[in-house]
């Protein structure tokens, strides 16, 4: 689990670019009741697949979800996705201690 005081910048910027969205933000709400077969979060969500399973990667690739692929008993692949066990504490302190450790690049973009 990350901690909320070790997290570098460019992890920073990944989960709060993820969160930024409102459709990822109705995902971890959801998902805050357990984990869920993407149909299944589509349906709940009133979205299509497609448009869902770009909103879990970019939450899966900032680490704040996962997602597992399991086959069901008549051997059909289902993807399951639940949160990841994380918390950030934004603080000024906390933020500039994240700023020291972003990588290269332009991150105002």
């Amino acid at each position: 689990m990350r901690t909320p005081n070790d997290v570098s910048g460019d992890a920073l910027l990944a989960a709060l670019s993820a969160l930024s969205n409102p459709h990822r933000l109705r995902v971890i709400a959801v998902l805050a009741d357990g984990r869920q077969y993407v149909s299944q979060l589509a349906r709940e969500m009133n979205m299509s697949r497609p448009l869902l399973t770009v909103h879990l990667r970019k939450l899966e690739a900032a680490g704040l979800v996962n997602g597992s692929l399991e086959l069901s008993e008549d051997g059909k692949a289902m993807k399951f996705y639940e949160l990841a066990q994380f918390a950030f504490v934004l603080t000024p302190q906390t933020v500039a201690e994240a700023a020291k450790t972003l990588s290269g690049g332009d991150h105002d973009a």
